[in-house]
């Protein structure tokens, strides 16, 4: 794939994420309380909803800033693993239909991390 074709790519999905992550996050802490419900519900503390919350929210920047973007990608992918073992293990229904979403956005942040490894690691 050429250079260009691959950056647009690349380009593309880290805006696309970017605002899905912004969105995400700041819609749980525009709910702080809610979240932090929800959250417990599920077993987790309450400081995990804020900790999570804010680093969807600089995950999603982390992605347009072109010396951070492949951090920012391997956090978010953390956190989307996480997402999917919760679904997996702790929502009812499991891991799909619900989770799809979590997989999904974990398979496109593998896409953009990759995408922009150096160039060295490409040859």
């Amino acid at each position: 794939m050429a250079s260009s074709t691959r950056n647009i790519i690349a380009w593309i999905l880290q805006v696309l994420l970017a605002l899905a992550f912004i969105a995400s996050g700041g819609n749980k802490l525009l709910h702080l309380a809610d979240t932090v419900k929800g959250f417990g519900g599920m077993g987790f503390p309450g400081w995990f909803a804020y900790l999570i919350a804010g680093a969807e929210v600089l995950g999603g920047i982390g992605l347009l800033v072109p010396r951070f973007t492949r951090p920012a990608a391997l956090g978010l992918m953390v956190i989307m693993v996480g997402a999917a073992y919760t679904h997996a293990t702790k929502i009812p229904g499991g891991l799909l239909p619900k989770g799809f979403p979590a997989l999904g956005l974990l398979a496109l942040l593998v896409v953009v991390y990759l995408l922009r490894r150096p160039a060295a690691a490409r040859a």
